[in-house]
């Protein structure tokens, strides 16, 4: 989207809390990624809408996007966040303790290509916000745990518009991750267990719904 146009909608935004606005700009300053005010405010909305009763995120970076979802989560909530990052590790847990969200946010540290598989299903919500080229290879896992009726958001799918240019126009060392993140937008556009939607929002996401079984509807 046009940067003047993203700037307007942004001034919209009705902020967040005095906490989560330190984090973000200690990450500004310290060049950790964290989710786009486009997705900041998107998110508000999906948690406050459907009011899911267990959130997973797979990407915790230092805990603002996790926190910011406990914020506008329904009491009772609980969000299960996963990292490797040993350093960010630790400052997402001392942020988590700031923000008094310790007894709701459960951090698990690792791979999470090794904690994936031994989640047990049932999570309403699932936050995709990791390293890119493994979204295809977490996917198997991650619609085993998402229940019918569950909602998948991926974030960072259209690689700040690369996606659509050719494989030789892209960089050497981002054509693995560009061929992936194709065959993961195909997939997730045309598996039989969901309905998805590929958004424009920030550098792109995709809104997945779990299909309901029959004996659901």
């Amino acid at each position: 989207m046009d940067e003047r146009l993203v700037a307007f909608i942004n001034s919209y935004d009705r902020g967040n809390t005095p906490l989560l606005d330190e984090i973000e700009k200690y990450a500004k300053e310290t060049e950790v990624p964290i989710i786009r005010k486009e997705l900041q405010t998107f998110l508000k909305f999906l948690v406050a809408f459907q009011r899911p009763r267990s959130i997973l995120e797979v990407g915790t970076a230092i805990g603002f996007s996790a926190i910011l979802m406990a914020e506008y989560a329904k009491e009772g909530c609980t969000i299960t966040t996963i990292e490797k990052d040993e350093k960010r590790i630790a400052i997402a847990k001392e942020n988590i303790r700031r923000a008094g969200k310790e007894e709701q946010i459960t951090l698990l540290e690792g791979d999470a290509a090794e904690i994936l598989p031994d989640l047990e299903e049932g999570f309403d919500m699932i936050f995709m916000d990791a390293a890119k080229g493994q979204y295809l290879n977490f996917l198997p896992d991650i619609l085993r745990i998402l229940r019918p009726g569950g909602v998948l958001v991926s974030d960072n799918v259209l690689q700040d518009g690369e996606i659509i240019e050719s494989r030789f126009a892209v960089t050497r060392r981002n054509r693995t991750i560009h061929a992936r993140m194709r065959e993961y937008l195909y997939v997730l556009t045309h598996h039989p267990d969901l309905t998805s939607s590929i958004i424009t929002l920030g550098d792109g996401i995709t809104l997945s719904l779990r299909n309901r079984l029959d004996d659901d509807l």
